[in-house]
């Protein structure tokens, strides 16, 4: 977890730094949770090429192993109700796992191959074997219509919000009403910088963006170091 309130007060530290500009509590929220999304999903496009680099230095295995243990934190497993021979995907699932059927894990199939093994009395699904398709947000089920599934996914990150009470001219945090980041916490400064960037570009504010940009140079040498 990354704590709102900590990355608030360092964005707005460096937005009014030489008087660059005030982000308002309401704008900030809706930079915080696209720079929120974008982290997130970038671990996945990271984790994919890294996937592609032959060989197995050091130097890339402890990334991946730093992006498996940053995406661990959304790892989720949920019972799922078949009716009909379907299942909905978990409302706050993002990437799917596996399915599993009496703790048995349940076969994925293509419509071709499921075509095939409809007509093969030997591979047609049953309730000891079934299969699923991927529907679009639903799974379809083949060999069962109705039982209690268990899937395994990737989870969205809940959206962030920095609560706040208004008291006389300034907004001071709410803790009741604020909700943190679900980002691993090394993530903090990542959030600063592009929290910035997003401001500069949509405010049209050069120097926000460039603030940003100065923050994520900073954090790649340290990391190199």
């Amino acid at each position: 977890m990354v704590n709102i309130d900590n990355v608030y007060q360092r964005v707005l530290a460096i937005a009014n730094k030489e008087q660059r500009g005030y982000i308002t509590p309401q704008e900030f929220n809706l930079f915080a949770n696209q720079a929120q999304m974008e982290i997130f999903e970038q671990y996945f496009y990271d984790m994919n090429q890294f996937g592609k680099i032959p060989g197995n230095s050091t130097e890339y295995s402890d990334m991946l192993d730093l992006l498996k243990e940053k995406i661990s934190i959304f790892k989720r497993n949920e019972d799922l109700n078949v009716v009909d021979s379907a299942a909905d995907y978990p409302s706050n699932a993002y990437r799917v796992g596996e399915l599993f059927y009496n703790n048995k894990k349940i076969q994925q199939v293509s419509q071709s191959e499921l075509a095939s093994m409809q007509g093969s009395l030997l591979l047609k699904p049953t309730l000891k074997n079934p299969v699923y398709t991927d529907a679009g947000k639903k799974f379809k089920l083949y060999g069962l219509v109705s039982a209690t599934i268990n899937v395994t996914y990737i989870k969205k990150p809940i959206p962030a919000e920095w609560g706040y009470s208004v008291i006389g001219e300034h907004a001071i945090n709410n803790p009741l009403s604020s909700f943190d980041f679900e980002l691993h916490a090394s993530e903090e400064t990542s959030l600063v910088m592009k929290i910035l960037s997003l401001a500069g570009i949509v405010l049209k504010d050069a120097t926000l963006y460039q603030a940003g940009e100065g923050t994520e140079v900073k954090k790649i040498q340290q990391e190199k170091q």
